[in-house]
């Protein structure tokens, strides 16, 4: 069974198509195919002859594309309205040369500003033969072969902001891990977004473990400024792509971290494909931005899967965060649990559609599914629906939600022992987010990310 968490759209012709909606028709794809070159300045297409194709097919769909509705299921909720009344542009600089405030601590990180990666922030060492970590313009020709089975190959590719992605990536970040390798580091990606310009930019990972090999990964998206605590009202417009392939017996421990500035919009998908006895676990955490979705989808391609899901959605004033989730599990003996966290303050909206898919091949599943949301506004609104669809009769699954707010009597306990309210609310705010942010391995960010969540309802 495939799996498809943003059905691609019939295409159209009429003149509301994606490319018209967001940018200037006229230049822009032309724009993002000069952009795709490798440091020397030859064309990656020249480079790895078979991206030609692929873009191509991408090109082709996005022309005729448009931008989803409220009026179709899977974005009911989440009304792109306000994406259309910004024009964008292609990213021209990366403006690294600014950020070397923003550099990530430890040995092994890739850094990615405006889509466009940024050697001089980058640092990669200590890694175990065999393993790569570079950007596609870098990465060695020989290469080529073994990406292209992978590269733009999940499902779900044409889905309509994945394919523009696919048309407009300026680069790739690339992560290889050989059979039976460990890599015992976190690799860090980090894409930032820093442009006083209204700007699209369009990062793209692809991760592959092969068989019995072993990653912690850590992609962070944001603005540089709210990454340092700071406020950001910039406009732009972040879509990224990543695809993680598990081969028999691999293990991926995935943290993805988005915190955009106030004006961003930020749509992303993450595609993970596990093979059998596979192991793949997230860590999903969303502060900031205008407008932020993620697309989380998980195909079954072996029996004997693990799949565990931890997300956290912290978002205040008029923000909307919303997270689609979709797991096919197409053969027996899996597991997958997913837990999905929401704070909401002040006005802001959130969404969670979770979907659990078993069919009747996959026995002997053993699923379950919890969105725990806590409303800190009368009117902060949540709107969750997770789903089961059950063929198989002999599995264990479950699922529910529960909306709730900050207790009286917890906050009037704690008063009771000398915390003051303001103190009391936060100190239950952060004991509902820590069980998610404490995942994170990487200590500095855990601090930062524990800050940030600080500020809500302040």
């Amino acid at each position: 069974m495939a799996i498809q968490v943003s059905p691609s759209p019939v295409p159209n012709s009429n003149a509301d198509n994606l490319v018209s909606s967001l940018l200037d028709r006229d230049t822009y794809l032309s724009e993002l195919l000069k952009n795709l070159q490798t440091k020397d300045g030859t064309s990656l297409q020249t480079k790895f002859p078979w991206l030609q194709e692929v873009r191509d097919r991408a090109v082709n769909w996005v022309r005729h594309s448009t931008i989803p509705t409220t009026r179709e299921e899977e974005w009911r909720f989440t009304d792109l309205s306000g994406l259309k009344q910004v024009k964008f542009h292609p990213v021209q600089t990366n403006h690294g040369e600014h950020l070397q405030d923003t550099q990530p601590e430890g040995s092994n990180h890739l850094v990615f500003v405006n889509g466009i990666y940024t050697p001089e922030l980058s640092a990669i060492a200590d890694l175990p033969d065999g393993v790569i970590v570079s950007n596609l313009a870098d990465l060695p020709a020989e290469y080529g072969e073994k990406i292209q089975k992978y590269l733009a190959k999940s499902e779900g590719a044409l889905e309509v902001f994945t394919a523009l992605n696919t048309v407009g990536f300026n680069d790739v970040a690339i992560v290889w891990v050989p059979k039976n390798v460990v890599v015992e580091k976190p690799i860090h990606l980090v894409y930032l977004t820093a442009s006083s310009e209204q700007v699209i930019s369009q990062p793209r990972c692809l991760v592959v473990a092969q068989s019995g090999s072993e990653l912690t990964l850590v992609e962070e998206y944001g603005n540089p400024e709210v990454i340092k605590n700071k406020a950001a009202e910039s406009v732009y417009f972040s879509n990224a792509v990543s695809e993680i392939w598990l081969e028999d017996n691999a293990s991926v421990h995935h943290n993805r971290v988005v915190r955009e500035a106030a004006g961003a919009f930020h749509i992303g998908k993450t595609a993970i494909t596990q093979a059998r006895y596979s192991r793949y676990s997230c860590n999903a955490i969303s502060l900031g931005g205008k407008l932020s979705r993620h697309n989380l989808e998980i195909l079954q391609t072996g029996e004997q899967t693990e799949t565990t899901l931890n997300g956290l959605t912290v978002i205040s004033e008029q923000q909307l965060a919303d997270t689609h989730s979709a797991i096919a599990l197409n053969y027996p003996h899996a597991k997958s649990q997913q837990l999905h966290k929401t704070i909401i303050g002040d006005r802001a909206h959130a969404v969670f559609n979770g979907k659990i898919i078993v069919p009747k091949a996959a026995q002997l599943t053993d699923a379950s599914q919890l969105n725990r949301n806590l409303l800190l506004s009368p009117k902060a609104r949540i709107d969750t629906k997770p789903q089961l669809e059950i063929t198989a009769d002999n599995v264990k699954c479950a699922h529910g939600a529960t909306v709730s707010q900050l207790e009286d009597d917890e906050i009037f306990y704690l008063q009771s022992r000398g915390i003051d309210e303001n103190a009391a609310r936060h100190l239950l705010i952060d004991a509902f987010a820590t069980e998610i942010i404490k995942q994170i391995p990487v200590a500095s960010l855990q601090e930062s990310l524990l800050q940030s969540v600080n500020q809500i309802g302040a």
